[in-house]
């Protein structure tokens, strides 16, 4: 039977390999499109995500895919998780270019 009929048929039901599932298939379209970012870096980014986050074109194709394999405030969440730790990156890069300058 398929899992989509048996879901269906016992709404109250919760069936933990279909949420397990469906959780996998969300994190590995995540981290596909969070790695099309890293390798596409360089590239101009005109793209407007959720929190502010801008990515390059040639990673549209993998957000299509995390949008739609992800609840919408999952993706919310993981756009600021990723934007935050991105600008904390920044911050302490800059400390540390600033640490060997003063004397």
């Amino acid at each position: 039977m398929a899992k989509e009929t048996l879901a269906t048929r016992n709404p109250d039901v919760v069936h933990a390999d279909v949420l397990s599932a469906s959780r996998q298939s969300c994190y590995k379209a995540r981290d596909a499109f969070y790695a099309c970012l890293e390798k596409e870096s360089d590239k101009k980014q005109t793209e407007i995500a959720s929190k502010g986050l801008l990515y390059p074109t040639e990673c549209k194709p993998a957000r299509e895919q995390f949008v739609q394999n992800c609840r919408s405030s999952w993706v919310k969440h993981f756009d600021a998780l990723h934007c935050k730790s991105r600008s904390l990156k920044r911050l302490l890069e800059d400390k540390e270019s600033r640490r060997g300058s003063r004397l």
